[in-house]
């Protein structure tokens, strides 16, 4: 196992134990003091990374960092449980993950790089999608609980609308990801790709 890998196993666990310390209705200054906790633990694993060299330094700070984002906004959700909190958790994750797939993307070159860039894109994507969608969801059937007169024809049609920009959203992002592997052939041989990947995802 090397370094990155080692570090990389420390880092969540250190998570894990920091998100199971966070307790259900805590105090104000609970709340204060596992930020503290957090920020305390972002400068070690900061300084931890200080051993590594290149990319593999600039990949433990990203992760080091995205750590430090996610525990902040999952205590927040823990804090101020609601709808916004917890999809601002999800978001926050996603952003994290995103960041330290598309630093590791830095260790290659060329089309191949631009693709493993596209493909990380596609999962951040994906992943911010589903967590608007789930809000979304939710602020339906908070609004369908408040009123039942007419929000459930309301809860169908915004559900259906949310559904379907999900789905744009995620299609476009598979058709970039696509074409950009098209790009490392030429001639006729890519011009069919490119037009395979129209084809597939509905594009003129």
């Amino acid at each position: 196992m090397n370094i990155l890998t080692i570090k990389a196993s420390a880092i969540a666990i250190s998570l894990a134990f920091c998100t199971a310390a966070i307790a259900k209705d805590m105090t104000k200054s609970e709340y204060k003091l596992n930020k503290e906790k957090i920020s305390s633990q972002y400068t070690i694993d900061k300084e931890a990374c200080s051993i590594l060299a290149n990319n593999a330094n600039d990949i433990c700070e990203e992760q080091a960092k995205g750590k430090e984002k996610v525990a902040k906004a999952d205590l927040e959700a823990e804090y101020k449980p609601s709808v916004d909190s917890r999809y601002n958790a999800s978001v926050a994750k996603a952003n994290a993950d995103f960041a330290v797939s598309k630093e590791k993307c830095d260790d290659l070159a060329g089309n191949t790089k631009d693709v493993c860039v596209k493909e990380a894109s596609a999962i951040h994507i994906n992943a911010k999608v589903d967590a608007k969608l789930k809000m979304k969801t939710s602020d339906a059937r908070s609004e369908r609980i408040k009123d039942n007169s007419n929000a459930s024809i309301k809860e169908n049609k915004e559900m259906n609308e949310a559904r379907h920009d999900a789905n744009e959203d995620k299609s476009e992002a598979q058709y970039k990801l696509a074409k950009e592997k098209c790009d490392v052939l030429t001639g006729s041989a890519k011009s069919t790709c490119i037009d395979k990947a129209k084809l597939q995802y509905g594009k003129s």
